[in-house]
């Protein structure tokens, strides 16, 4: 399985309506086939990408005592600030009945990377958790503008959806997402020996669907995201880094609005693809760096079948929902 390539140029040509439409077909094509798509030639600047994993590398390098400055309010109600190694864990598995069990083996596991989570500075209810200006001078107005950059082109992103789609109103789905409940994470995965990865003695981390609408995904050159073959259950594939690319995939809040038609597909991240991604006698790997932004609707927006994706004999297969608790919900599986 090739991860679907869309070149995002033709999008911008607003006289060219034909061409606007094929990207559309193609991106939903892409979300339909796999859940997942690379997109090119969009429209952040690759002067933006670079200084955001630089000022990630300078984040990540500050002392412990540094980035406890920002910590990761105790809980699972705000989702802001540092979390050092192990604080989360990804998991799949509801937190209710038999399924219990099963969940706290899955916690056994450590994972292995450490996190800042962003969001709006509208977003009252979960407060940004700044460091302080004289730690890291120049950090939080970069952010700022970053989160805003990526909010910039998600909306294209959101805007084509709609129209391969065939919605009649090409703002369905921007309307829905002002801005303020998306994320901006800051990842940051440990080097460590590979045999622990190969062993499950330690995860990066571990098969799952994000409850998003759409992530968009920036990574560095080093590799590790594996997308699950839909065609193939339990097999995963590669989707190895290409520079200045987005890769962008579909959140389970999309899947539940298109009633299936869009693909919440697993993914996770294990060892980097080539040997020569390892360094020393311990095949130590080498430490990966990405940047996802989670773009969701507003809190109190409500999850229910797009029109065009439902019909008499393709009835809603959802109730809905709003986005407040469908996140409540998934976010108490984490801590």
């Amino acid at each position: 399985m090739a991860l679907p390539v869309v070149d995002f140029s033709s999008w911008y040509d607003i006289d060219d309506e034909a061409s606007r439409k094929g990207v559309a077909r193609e991106l939903v094509d892409a979300c339909q086939r796999v859940g997942f798509v690379r997109i090119m030639n969009h429209s952040l600047p690759e002067a933006n990408l670079n200084k955001a994993f630089e000022w990630m590398k300078q984040l990540f390098a500050l002392p412990e005592e540094e980035k406890m400055k920002a910590p990761h309010p105790e809980g699972w109600a705000v989702h802001r600030g540092y979390s050092w190694p192990g604080l989360e864990k990804i998991s799949q598995i509801m937190s209710t009945g038999d399924d219990e069990e099963a969940r706290m083996k899955l916690r056994e596991v450590p994972d292995v990377k450490e996190v800042y989570d962003i969001g709006s500075e509208n977003n009252t209810h979960e407060p940004n958790q700044w460091l302080p200006d004289a730690t890291l001078p120049g950090f939080r107005e970069f952010m700022i503008q970053f989160y805003s950059d990526c909010d910039h082109v998600g909306n294209d992103i959101l805007r084509a959806l709609a129209v391969g789609l065939k919605l009649e109103d090409t703002e369905y789905l921007t309307r829905k997402h002002s801005g303020d409940s998306h994320q901006l994470r800051l990842l940051h995965y440990l080097p460590v020996p590979a045999d622990d990865l190969e062993q499950d003695r330690i995860s990066r981390c571990a098969a799952h669907t994000d409850w998003s609408s759409i992530t968009l995904l920036f990574q560095d050159d080093c590799g590790g995201l594996e997308v699950e073959d839909i065609s193939r259950p339990g097999t995963f594939v590669p989707a190895p880094p290409v520079k200045n690319s987005i890769i962008m995939n579909v959140g389970d809040l999309l899947q539940r609005w298109t009633n299936d038609r869009l693909r919440s597909t697993n993914h996770r991240v294990g060892l980097p693809e080539l040997s020569d991604r390892f360094e020393g006698p311990n095949r130590m790997t080498r430490e990966r760096y990405s940047i996802p932004f989670f773009m969701s609707p507003d809190d109190d927006v409500v999850v229910e079948c797009i029109p065009s994706c439902m019909s008499d004999r393709e009835p809603a297969k959802y109730e809905p929902i709003t986005r407040g608790d469908y996140n409540k919900m998934r976010m108490a599986m984490m801590y």
